[in-house]
């Protein structure tokens, strides 16, 4: 049994999002290990706020 048209785009829209949201977790919590056990951080949580991004930002820009 063939789905309608819309159907199949709204499950396919679905599967990208799902995809995309698993990319994002995963990015999430690679950053995280790199962060607390390949790096000297002590706080896994900190490589995910804006201030820790601004400070790497800053480094790597030379300001």
């Amino acid at each position: 049994m063939a789905k309608s048209g819309w159907a199949y785009v709204r499950h396919q829209l679905a599967l990208i999002l799902l995809v995309a949201l698993l990319c994002l977790v995963f990015l999430a919590i690679g950053l995280m290990v790199g962060y607390a056990v390949l790096g000297e951080g002590h706080n896994p949580l900190a490589i995910l706020s804006p201030h820790k991004w601004q400070e790497l930002i800053n480094k790597f820009t030379g300001k």
